[in-house]
């Protein structure tokens, strides 16, 4: 099953195929600065996948030294799909609105926990780490 992501004006656009690898938010500040929003969330694809459009991109160190490579829309600004440096072959990490799907699974993983806003109430089950477990 193929299903596309697309920024808010749909000139860049991420299709990957089948189910996430994995579902999770991030609340870590640089997330929160990034998208504007209190947490990222993240759905993980194995690849292959494949991109339309043009994208603009900016490189950000995680605090484990990893180099994590963002795509946003140069049109909109849609803050679309990231993958990590040296890892592009394993698959992508995409934002998980940008699906427009609210059927989309819900969050299995929590990532930053000790920086989450008081008031984010996270699915039962949701495996939570007070920073990122690497």
């Amino acid at each position: 099953m193929a299903r596309e992501a697309s920024c808010s004006c749909g000139q860049l656009r991420a299709t990957v195929e089948g189910d996430p690898i994995r579902v999770s938010v991030c609340h870590c500040l640089a997330c929160q600065r990034r998208t504007g929003s209190v947490f990222a969330a993240l759905a993980g694809f194995a690849a292959p996948y494949r991109v339309a459009g043009a994208a603009t991109e900016y490189v950000r160190t995680g605090d484990a030294g990893a180099k994590f490579r963002f795509r946003f829309c140069p049109v909109c600004g849609t803050n679309l799909f990231h993958t990590e440096e040296g890892f592009e072959h394993a698959g992508v990490s995409v934002a998980v609105g940008a699906f427009a799907d609210p059927s989309f699974p819900p969050p299995a993983i929590s990532v930053y926990d000790c920086r989450r806003h008081p008031w984010v109430q996270l699915p039962v089950g949701t495996r939570i780490h007070d920073k990122d477990p690497g």
